[in-house]
């Protein structure tokens, strides 16, 4: 089993101030088909060191929690799927022009065989994975 960190690049035709709020718990649930986060506890500011709240899906369900936020530059989330891979997911934002590029990296440990057989196919379509984030930001911007 081995760690993996993945790392890919999307623009965004927002500068970094707004494009920030796509890449939070809430701003996700514009784009991502399917995307609800479940916060246990009041969390006004969704990017706040600190602030959890959770994902499931039929198959598994992950905890995320804010590790690091340097707004409109950077945010960092650590996630734990509790029998299956833990990690961070980090994006950072730079001006482009008009726009914004975007880096994500996903740095992931799987906690079982299974789970890391999982996460080499998970790796091996992460460039298609993130070209599909660009996609679905693109028709929710209407660009």
């Amino acid at each position: 089993m081995n760690r993996r960190v993945l790392s890919a690049v999307l623009t965004v035709p927002l500068p970094p101030e707004a494009a920030f709020r796509l890449f939070t718990a809430r701003g996700e649930r514009d784009w991502v088909p399917g995307w609800e986060p479940v916060f246990p506890v009041a969390a006004p500011d969704d990017t706040e060191p600190g602030t959890v709240w959770l994902t499931s899906s039929d198959e598994e369900e992950t905890t995320w929690l804010v590790a690091a936020r340097d707004f409109p530059h950077s945010v960092s989330y650590a996630r734990i799927t509790p029998g299956v891979r833990a990690g961070t997911v980090t994006v950072d934002l730079a001006a482009a022009g008009t726009g914004s590029e975007v880096r994500v990296t996903y740095d992931m440990t799987p906690l079982t065989p299974a789970a890391a057989e999982a996460l080499d196919e998970f790796a091996a379509g992460f460039p298609t994975f993130i070209d599909s984030w660009a996609e679905l930001i693109a028709a929710h911007l209407g660009s």
